[in-house]
């Protein structure tokens, strides 16, 4: 049976948060871009978020699997703008845990009333608003994973288990616990994507997207 350190297990994870970070607009070259610089552009700024270190964060298969799916506006001449990186940024949050299909009404609102738009509100100063609020989540978060360790350093108990299989199936439990809660999260935005303006009712079971690379 393999050995679980779980002693700094709770401090390592609360730490890790403090260093989410995300890609500010200001941070966005102010010149469209080969598609060479996107993935190299992304790939730095987002290597953080890489579980293995050959993970790709973005490749040119990916953007033309976003284009193709009306995700991503095409290119103007062979360039991408700061808006097409802002738009790339949310369908890389969004693509872990949506479907093709689901990001695609999320988006295309997006598109439709401020990609290249002038006057009103912009997409720069939509992404701005809505990643400034995610940044002030972090506290509640660390509070709920802190809650929930606890409650699985609870469980299991009894002395049939020896200290080994302890701590795995503490560790399982706590694992339980936080999929539990993205499951019902996820449950509840499909929902909230199925009530937008325009949205058929679902009908058939809808497919994650598979990318190469």
């Amino acid at each position: 049976m393999m050995t679980i350190d779980n002693q700094n297990l709770l401090e390592s994870i609360l730490q890790s948060l403090d260093r989410v970070d995300y890609i500010r607009p200001e941070e966005i070259p102010g010149i469209d871009l080969y598609m060479d610089q996107v993935t190299t552009f992304m790939d730095s700024r987002l290597s953080a978020s890489r579980r293995y270190e050959d993970d790709k964060i973005l490749t040119k298969t990916m953007i033309n699997n976003y284009a193709k799916n009306h995700l991503l506006p095409p290119p103007e001449k062979k360039k991408y703008s700061r808006e097409h990186m802002l738009l790339l940024i949310f369908i890389y949050y969004f693509k872990s845990f949506l479907s093709i299909s689901d990001i695609q009404s999320l988006l295309s609102p997006l598109t439709e009333h401020y990609f290249h738009t002038e006057g009103g509100l912009s997409l720069e100063q939509i992404y701005s608003e809505v990643f400034s609020l995610e940044k002030g989540q972090i506290d509640a978060l660390k509070e709920d994973l802190r809650q929930k360790y606890h409650a699985s350093e609870e469980t299991f108990g009894g002395a049939s288990q020896n200290e080994q299989e302890q701590e795995f199936l503490r560790l399982f439990s706590f694992i339980c616990m936080l999929s539990f809660d993205v499951y019902m999260k996820k449950q509840v935005i499909e929902k909230l994507i199925d009530q937008l303006p325009g949205q058929d009712k679902p009908s058939g079971k809808k497919h994650k997207e598979k990318e190469s690379e």
